[in-house]
């Protein structure tokens, strides 16, 4: 088996260690929940609100480590956190409502598969809306979302592609460590924010990997 694993591999048991995994299984460790912290600052360059709603999947083993991460940055930067929850089932447009009520206008996205599954609709709720977000992937910036920093999926799974095909031509999964990523991009959609009304500050211009016109 090879994977491509959000949070981490060893604590939900499916490798050893990362160097030498054991077993049948290896794979691809797309780690990003402890850079949710830099994702915020990062937005809070952009938005001077005092409140940033944070949106989290209660269903996702990693959220209470994700929003503890969220919160110490938060406090970091001076400014609170409007925790949201939503899972598989649930209405998103509540979220957004919920975040108008709580007074937050800027939202930072878990890093999350059901999340990614609502890319489009998330995206679409906060043109609608209004409020600037971001995401973990350049997925959503391609997709008319506002901005991303994270891991290449593209690279992940190339990674993943990479491995199967050794194991076929006869590697051991227990002797291919887990992979991590070896570089994180900042992905801005300019246009997104001048729909928005925002100015990009020229040091995150300068930092961005891409920035999409």
């Amino acid at each position: 088996m090879v994977f491509l694993e959000g949070d981490d591999p060893i604590k939900a048991g499916l490798v050893a260690s990362m160097s030498r995994p054991g077993g049948n299984v290896t794979g691809v460790n797309f780690f990003t929940s402890e850079l949710n912290g830099k994702r915020l600052a990062l937005l809070c360059e952009l938005v001077p609100d005092k409140t940033v709603a944070y949106l989290l999947n209660p269903d996702n083993p990693g959220s209470a480590a994700s929003q503890r991460n969220v919160e110490n940055a938060a406090r970091t930067l001076g400014r609170t956190v409007l925790n949201l929850r939503s899972a598989a089932g649930h209405d998103l447009t509540e979220v957004f409502d919920a975040m108008a009520a709580g007074g937050a206008r800027a939202l930072a996205v878990q890093n999350d598969p059901y999340f990614d599954s609502q890319r489009d609709k998330i995206v679409a709720l906060a043109a609608r809306h209004r409020v600037p977000a971001i995401y973990h992937i350049r997925e959503f910036p391609a997709g008319d979302g506002l901005m991303s920093y994270g891991a290449s999926l593209l690279d992940a799974y190339h990674d993943v592609g990479n491995y199967a095909g050794r194991i076929l031509h006869g590697a051991q999964p227990s002797e291919l460590p887990v992979l991590l990523p070896t570089r994180y991009e900042l992905v801005i959609n300019a246009r997104v924010a001048r729909q928005l009304g925002l100015t990009l500050p020229p040091r995150l211009l300068v930092m961005a990997d891409e920035v999409l016109q």
